[in-house]
């Protein structure tokens, strides 16, 4: 089943994986339309605070004796930057594994910032059967499938939603 999109719509820890896909019925129903097809998520990357570290704050420890407060270092931007990768890395497979199996042309991945980043480099040097891969740094997360649509349509990266054609006869 060869199919024109997909789009991957990064935010906050979670991925949601979607196809355009023609209407059914095009003489009774809109299309094409943002089919959501696979939702990936991490409980760790987003919530790097409460899901990963008892103290919220990094850099203060108290002495018990003295009272006296001091720094150290307890690397967590380090371990936080590892769970980003490793959600990115899930992201990449579960995309390319979609990809493959419906034979996509085009895959745009919405994302915003360091999420981008991460996942452009777990997307690196893996599409080698012609498919384009193309970037959109926005932060889309919220948004219901017709209005990423809408968006990406205005950026002329998905094709207009039309209304339902009409037989002529």
């Amino acid at each position: 089943m060869t199919n024109s999109s997909c789009v991957v719509v990064c935010a906050g820890g979670q991925a949601r994986l979607f196809t355009l896909e023609p209407a059914e019925l095009p003489e009774l129903e809109s299309g094409p339309n943002l089919v959501p097809r696979e939702e990936v998520s991490s409980e760790l990357v987003g919530e790097h605070g409460a899901a990963l570290w008892s103290d919220l704050k990094t850099g203060r420890n108290r002495s018990a004796a003295a009272g006296a407060a001091h720094g150290y270092d307890d690397h967590r931007e380090r371990h936080a930057e590892e769970y980003d990768r490793r959600f990115a890395q899930q992201v990449a497979e579960r995309t390319l594994a979609m990809a493959h199996h419906r034979q996509v042309r085009q895959v745009i991945l919405v994302a915003h910032g360091q999420c981008l980043g991460h996942l452009r480099q777990a997307f690196q040097g893996q599409f080698r059967n012609g498919t384009d891969l193309v970037e959109v740094t926005k932060d889309l997360g919220k948004l219901k499938p017709h209005e990423i649509h809408a968006h990406l349509a205005r950026e002329r990266l998905l094709p207009e939603r039309s209304g339902p054609r009409r037989a002529v006869g």
